[in-house]
C-alpha cells in the first residue's frame, strides 16, 4: 500500500502543478503538451488524478498516518 500511496501522491503533485499552470495561462496544459496526440491516455491520466485525490482523501484523514510512520493504513 505504500508503493500505491507514494504514486497517489505523486500524481495529484502533478495534477496540482499542472492546474495552477493551467490557471496562470492556458496554453501551459503540460498533460496536453506531453500526451495531446494520445487523447485517451490524457484523459486516463486526468481520470487517475482524479482517483489519486479520491484515494488520499480516504486513507489521510486529519493527518497522513502514512507518511509520518513509514506504513500506509488500509
Amino acid at each position: 500500500m505504500k508503493i500505491l500511496h507514494t504514486v497517489a501522491f505523486f500524481l495529484l503533485v502533478i495534477g496540482g502543478l499542472n492546474w495552477a499552470l493551467v490557471g496562470v495561462n492556458p496554453e501551459w496544459n503540460v498533460v496536453k503538451m506531453i500526451l495531446g496526440g494520445w487523447p485517451i491516455v490524457e484523459s486516463l491520466v486526468y481520470v487517475l488524478v482524479g482517483l489519486s485525490g479520491i484515494l488520499l482523501v480516504a486513507t489521510c484523514k486529519g493527518g497522513c498516518a502514512a507518511c509520518s510512520s513509514g506504513t500506509c493504513s488500509k
